[in-house]
């Protein structure tokens, strides 16, 4: 005699996670404005959190968010991006801020700050401060 198997359906909930990517500046360093704003946001499209060492310039920063202005409403389930950067350096005399720019206009980068990029469907708020940075995150 043959045993019926019988096969239960899960009722397991699928889960929506999300991974935490660290992006040294050396990897971007020699990309150009566009290069860099499309592998950044070719990672927040995989639900990734992006910690990108040093800070965008400010031109870059404000294309990438008119980049993602325009995306929502196009991209599927595309909800925009939240950004954050944190710099040691707000708090210094006025000498080492001179001394600190120099250096920065030397270098290119601002290697000293760290940004944060997240998707706003994961990210819900980012509360910053000069010392600190807390990232909201939703449910």
């Amino acid at each position: 005699m043959a045993k019926k198997i019988v096969k239960k359906k899960s009722k397991t909930k699928k889960i929506n996670g999300f991974a935490i990517q660290f992006m040294p500046y050396s990897e971007i360093k020699n990309a150009g404005s566009t290069e860099r704003i499309r592998k950044i946001l070719d990672i927040a499209f995989t639900n990734s959190i992006l910690i990108l060492q040093g800070r965008l310039k400010p031109e870059e920063e404000t294309r990438l968010i008119e980049d993602t202005m325009a995306m929502i409403g196009h991209v599927k389930s595309f909800k925009g991006i939240e950004l954050a950067v944190i710099s040691p350096h707000e708090n210094q005399s006025p000498i080492e801020k001179f001394k600190y720019k120099i250096a920065t206009k030397l270098s290119g980068a601002d290697l000293g700050a760290i940004t944060i990029i997240g998707p706003a469907t994961i990210v819900r708020e980012i509360k910053q401060d000069p010392r600190k940075i807390e990232l909201l995150l939703t449910k």
